[in-house]
């Protein structure tokens, strides 16, 4: 079977609610985005930024980068990696859409992602890494961290902001000793039709209850493969975690 081609496109916005201009902020001496492309460069042969500023578009052609000039309309990063796609021009099997704030993406969770598609069945891929006993509950809780359920092909049944599965005639206190929960990696992959087919779906009923994108997929019948990550990394959403993101590079020697 002919080998797949692959490009990742990462979306970079300027204008972040919680961290306005986060793209060019500095990370050890580099901007943000600068870190995600030479991480994603180390895998994935073609790279691309997708912005709709121009000051990200210098600092991208800056360091040597590729970048696409996009709307300020689109209403999430998956409509602006298919505007970015559609103007690239060239013919690729999947795009990967990569944060642009996840400065410590792994290659080894590049190559799950992209793994999956090895299934003919798998239209979308993403990621999840286990939860475990040391995260403890208030962080299997949390709202802001999705959970997974798979089924036994490693296809994802159902995401959700809630503690999924519920485990009946168990303590919550015993919950992640007793399962396996997964916490949902926000990077996804799309065979390039399928990218194209979701940027024109409507919000369906469930995304607009758990406030969750990739729920639409799946009201939609779209098969979405998840390759499985024990990298923990740094995102970068506030100031805060920037500092931290710093701590963690000293930490890599990166």
């Amino acid at each position: 079977m002919k080998p797949l081609k692959f490009i990742a496109i990462i979306p970079a916005r300027y204008a972040s609610t919680r961290f306005p201009a986060k793209p060019l902020a500095l990370l050890g001496g580099k901007p943000v985005i600068e870190r995600v492309y030479e991480q994603v460069k180390g895998v994935v042969e073609r790279v691309v930024v997708a912005t709709d500023d121009e000051r990200i578009e210098q600092a991208v052609k800056a360091f040597g980068g590729e970048c696409v000039m996009t709307s300020t309309e689109h209403r999430s990063g998956t409509d602006r990696c298919w505007e970015a796609y559609c103007k690239q021009g060239e013919q690729y099997d999947v795009v990967i859409n990569v944060q642009g704030d996840e400065p410590f993406i792994a290659h080894s969770q590049l190559r799950a992602i992209m793994a999956c598609f090895d299934s003919e069945q798998t239209d979308i891929a993403t990621l999840v890494k286990p939860f475990t006993e040391a995260d403890g509950l208030a962080a299997l809780e949390n709202p802001n961290s999705p959970k997974v359920v798979l089924d036994a092909a490693s296809r994802a049944i159902y995401f959700s902001r809630s503690v999924i599965p519920y485990l009946r005639g168990v303590e919550r206190e015993q919950w992640l000793r007793e399962h396996t929960f997964y916490k949902h990696i926000g990077m996804y992959a799309f065979r390039t039709n399928v990218l194209r087919e979701v940027t024109s779906l409507p919000a369906g009923e469930l995304e607009k209850a758990e406030s969750l994108e990739q729920l639409r997929w799946l009201e939609n019948g779209y098969k979405i493969g998840v390759g499985i990550s024990d990298v923990e990394t740094v995102g970068i959403d506030t100031s805060e975690d920037l500092e931290r993101a710093e701590e963690f590079l000293k930490m890599q020697n990166l």
